[in-house]
């Protein structure tokens, strides 16, 4: 078996047909790869972690997409929401992750015959295939999957004839060190080091206020923060904010007038503007190699220009991107690339030292196939390191690989999206874009 089979011999072997196909994640991507095989006649079971739809997009709530509705409401979905009573958002609004969660895919999820097909407070801990590890490869392609995942009640295992993992990457944010890796006592911070995108004027607000926060990233994520952060000082006395980035400049955040992301491109003009102003500090060049805590604070260590640098600080926010997370494929043979860790031929189009979110060429099943035939990675988790991804890419990726696991060669292989141009190269936000 190698990548350039394109049979889909998975969908075939009777063996297999008799067994559902196993989704892991219920985020707007998951439950749209769900719709999908539901509309084929498909059996599908879903496994989330959380304990309700989308839990990630939750966490990341209070953070506006820049997308309108019209890129992030997926076709086969739209079509089980019509047959009930749901109203669809404006299409040129751009709504908030609650927001997504709250008019879109929750009703989803709610609908049958979706809701019977979830199991939430499902973290899959394994895949593999039955009877053998990764090293066995007689009959490989016509033995099932299987599901290894874990609940309250224990460990549990499901077979399955197609595995999509559509998991994505908000649990496994980037390390602050510029070398890929967490700086020398990193791990000692505790709550000093905050996960990408806290909710500063809501939940996590009595946090910050008052407070020095630096937010160290060159990206979308980063801006968000700052920005909330600025807000937040308006009404906070003693909120100090710091942008660390490890570049010259933060060529990730463009105000450009090309962006047809109208509200990302916003997002830049005002984070120049509250820099310019000095209500935010930044620091560039500045790449950590050490963190510690001290006193109540944190102090970071690293070079500057050359030079060793040290900078104080209360908080420091990692926004500095996401990786997938890849130690439950272990016993799964994949094709990634060396550099992005996305699928082989898939890391080409989406590589983004060339592409932003509207230059990534159509693709689907056959540049998102593994050496191991009938699994796939789909969604934000399919980019690998790269931060380009929009959620209307994942769902034309889905639509193909759910044809492809059909044996509908024809509408496997047509291709087909449209995206805003956007002038810029974007960055990453857990799903933001």
């Amino acid at each position: 078996m190698t990548l350039l089979d394109l049979t889909p011999r998975a969908a075939t072997a009777p063996r297999l047909d008799a067994l559902p196909v196993v989704v892991i994640g219920a985020g707007p991507i998951g439950l749209a790869a769900a719709a999908t095989l539901i509309e084929r006649g498909i059996d599908v079971i879903v496994l989330e972690s959380g304990d309700e739809p989308a839990a990630a997009v939750r966490r990341w709530g209070h953070i506006r997409l820049f997308s309108p509705w019209r890129h992030l409401v997926d076709p086969a979905s739209r079509r089980l929401l019509e047959a009930s009573e749901w109203i669809e958002p404006d299409a040129d609004a751009a709504p908030t992750g609650r927001e997504l969660v709250d008019e879109y895919v929750q009703p989803l999820a709610e609908l049958e015959p979706l809701r019977s097909r979830i199991r939430y407070g499902a973290r899959v801990v394994a895949v593999a295939r039955e009877g053998m590890d990764r090293t066995r490869s007689a009959s490989r392609d016509t033995t099932p999957f299987v599901v290894r995942y874990a609940t309250t009640d224990g460990i549990d295992e499901l077979t399955a004839r197609a595995v999509i993992d559509a998991s994505g990457t908000y649990n496994s944010p980037n390390p602050l060190g510029s070398t890929g890796l967490d700086p020398l006592g990193a791990a000692d911070l505790g709550d000093r080091l905050v996960h990408p995108l806290p909710d500063v004027l809501g939940g996590d607000r009595a946090r910050f206020a008052g407070r020095h926060t630096t937010v160290v990233g060159a990206g979308h994520s980063a801006a968000n923060t700052l920005l909330a952060l600025a807000t937040l000082a308006e009404s906070a006395p003693g909120t100090r904010i710091t942008w660390l980035i490890r570049t010259a400049s933060a060529m990730r955040v463009s105000s450009s007038t090309e962006d047809e992301l109208g509200d990302r491109a916003r997002l830049g003009s005002r984070l120049d503007a509250l820099v310019a102003s000095g209500a935010i500090e930044k620091i560039d060049s500045f790449e950590i190699t050490t963190a510690e805590l001290r006193g109540d604070g944190v102090r970071l260590s690293g070079m500057r220009r050359g030079a060793a640098s040290v900078h104080d600080t209360d908080l420091v926010v990692g926004a500095t991107g996401f990786r997938p997370d890849l130690s439950m494929l272990r016993e799964i043979r994949l094709g990634l690339d060396d550099i992005v860790e996305a699928p082989v031929r898939l890391a080409p189009l989406i590589d983004p030292n060339v592409h932003s979110c509207g230059t990534v060429e159509p693709h689907g099943f056959d540049e998102l196939r593994h050496p191991e035939h009938g699994f796939f990675i789909v969604g934000m988790k399919s980019y690998g390191r790269a931060p380009t991804f929009l959620l209307a890419t994942g769902y034309e990726q889905v639509r193909s690989v759910v044809a492809w696991i059909d044996g509908d060669m024809r509408a496997a292989t047509q291709v087909e999206l449209t995206l805003p141009a956007t002038g810029v190269c974007s960055t990453g936000a857990g799903g933001c874009c």
